[in-house]
């Protein structure tokens, strides 16, 4: 027999074993998982190249902005999207950063830097209206905010409730940041006894500015290379506690220059993020893309540094979220993203639009001035690939004034030619009322006119460099106007001439393509050694676009804006007639052939 004890023993140990085996009873305690970090998140929102754009209107057509994508623009926009990010991530972390280009490009920046300077007036600028409102946390100034001179400039920072970055521009007698560098941002991440962290923001402008602007800021400021510059800063900024490394640059990520290699590079978004560590995303404009997310590898180590760039004008809101964990105090960031967002999604603020409503009328009923009467409809529709009487208005008058300037004068024997671009492709003076929005739909810039004196040799190897616009098609190819253009060549950067007689043959290969050039009206070839002055505008002339021949000492140069020159002419003559300007002097040929 068995004793109840023994056998009480082995039904113990024979549960023991079947538990041991069998899968865990539904309520059971699991096993313990390993113990996860906390995460923490930040989001940073960032815009670029907003241009002079609050309201969502386009001045030059006195009508609500619409393009061919349904896009809308403007501050107005971009703060409702921030507005309802904020909210969403209310008690977290968000900031907002800008990447330049913000006080020039629409007839509201140009009204209270020309017409109502704040310089003289007092008047706060609407684009510092408009930000303030939206409550920026650092903008960095691009290079259009040097278009209208320091003083200016200045005025307009000081406005700003938040500060406005510039590593790379120096004072050129001391060598040291004219502008303020970086800032370090401290944020708590969530809500009551969450952590800091300290996010540093770096800005970099565009070393473009020595040519673009150099009447405006040489022998006062000297632009550092932007890759350099970080190289210097970012390395401080960790050591000055940055958990966080943010750059902000007005320069595109192509690696390429609109000018010469005599300047920094113009697009060095790419390179910074390649070679210099310690960055964790950088916002870029400058080139107007619409870049939403992109990872470039940093080659020292091996760290993927986020890079955004929001389009323009305000069309969209670059979103970049970051996690992060801490330990042992030390942040780090375990995953990161960016994305765009579109402004045609929203309303306008209404608290941007009653900040500057006021600014915004006076610069309509400005622009809706009329000026001239045009006897027929002139159109810059076709001024790419065809001699128009709208384009020749700009070079007529360009060429007038320096005429009149030069006569009795060293230079007043010389022929005077004129170089125009076509800046726009919707430009209109219509028959009848012409307004000054007209004419400053035409010409969109806010260059001013000056003169050098050029060779013959010279006209002809800028005339070549100016018609590698066109792509190579062979006679006999078919012609489509919309295509004929080479996409990597904007067309502010395809310039006419008026003066001289010439065509173009498209069928032959870059650098050979002026097959006449013949002094005006004559069938006599321009010798090389023949001497021209020439009229161009200051950013043409300062080496923007890297022509040929062109960066010389101006014979004329009284500082006067173009545009202005224009409404001034239309305003004394009263009448826009081509028959007093438009003179055909140039065309696209194939074997001699005109193609149009």
């Amino acid at each position: 027999m068995t004793s109840s004890s023994g056998a009480s023993r082995r039904q113990v140990l024979a549960v023991a074993a079947a538990a041991a085996t069998a899968p865990l009873l539904a309520g059971a305690p699991a096993e313990a998982k390993p113990k996860q970090p906390k995460t923490w998140d930040l989001t940073i929102l960032g815009t670029s190249d907003t241009h002079g754009n609050v309201y969502n209107w386009d001045y030059y057509k006195d009508a609500e902005f619409d393009d061919s994508k349904q896009n809308d623009v403007g501050v107005a926009k971009l703060a409702t999207l921030v507005n309802q990010i904020r909210a969403e991530r209310k008690g977290r972390a968000t900031l907002v950063l800008d990447a330049g280009d913000t006080i020039q490009g629409t007839p509201l920046a140009t009204y209270y830097a020309k017409q109502e300077p704040i310089t003289s007036t007092g008047e706060t600028h609407p684009m510092a209206r408009a930000m303030n409102i939206l409550k920026y946390d650092a903008v960095t100034l691009g290079n259009h905010e040097f278009n209208y001179g320091l003083p200016l400039l200045a005025t307009w920072i000081e406005q700003l409730g938040f500060p406005a970055l510039a590593a790379n521009a120096l004072n050129a007698k001391t060598g040291k940041p004219a502008f303020l560098p970086y800032v370090i941002k401290e944020v708590k991440l969530g809500g009551h006894g969450a952590p800091k962290l300290r996010v540093g923001v770096l800005g970099l402008t565009n070393p473009g500015v020595a040519i673009w602007d150099k009447g405006n800021v040489e022998g006062r400021l000297v632009f550092a290379d932007m890759v350099a510059t970080a190289a210097k800063w970012v390395p401080e900024m960790r050591r000055r506690g940055a958990d966080l490394v943010v750059i902000s640059a007005h320069g595109g990520d192509s690696g390429t220059s609109s000018y010469g290699p005599e300047l920094p590079n113009e697009n060095p978004t790419a390179l910074i993020a390649e070679q210099v560590p310690g960055i964790d995303a950088i916002l870029f404009g400058h080139a107007h893309n619409e870049v939403p997310e992109k990872f470039v590898t940093n080659l020292t180590t091996g760290e993927r540094v986020l890079t955004s760039e929001p389009s323009k004008w305000g069309q969209r809101l670059t979103r970049m979220d970051f996690t992060l964990t801490r330990e042992k105090g030390r942040w780090t960031v375990t995953a990161k993203s960016a994305t765009t967002l579109n402004t045609n999604t929203v309303v306008e603020d209404p608290a941007v639009l009653a900040a500057v409503r006021g600014q915004h009328a006076k610069t309509v009923e400005y622009v809706n001035r009329v000026v001239a009467q045009s006897s027929v409809e002139l159109s810059a529709a076709e001024s790419r690939y065809k001699d128009t009487p709208i384009l020749d208005f700009i070079n007529h008058v360009q060429t007038e004034v320096v005429t009149e300037a030069l006569a009795g004068g060293e230079y007043a024997g010389l022929p005077v030619l004129s170089i125009a671009a076509p800046f726009s492709r919707t430009a209109v003076f219509p028959q009848g009322d012409v307004r000054i929005r007209d004419v400053a739909g035409l010409y969109v810039y806010d260059n001013t006119l000056e003169a050098v004196v050029l060779t013959g040799a010279e006209v002809k190897a800028y005339l070549e460099y100016s018609a590698k616009y066109f792509v190579t098609l062979p006679s006999g190819a078919p012609v489509n106007p919309e295509t004929i253009s080479d996409p990597a060549v904007p067309d502010y950067n395809y310039d006419v001439f008026s003066g001289v007689d010439y065509d173009i043959d498209i069928a032959k290969p870059v650098g050979q393509r002026v097959t006449r050039l013949v002094l005006a009206g004559t069938d006599t070839p321009v010798a090389a050694d023949a001497r021209f002055v020439v009229a161009v505008n200051n950013y043409r002339r300062s080496g923007g676009g890297n022509f040929p021949g062109i960066v010389k000492t101006q014979v004329y140069n009284a500082q006067q804006e173009i545009r202005q020159l224009l409404i001034d002419w239309a305003q004394a003559k009263g009448v826009i007639d081509p028959a007093d300007f438009f003179v055909p002097n140039w065309k696209l040929v194939r074997d001699g052939v005109p193609v149009f």
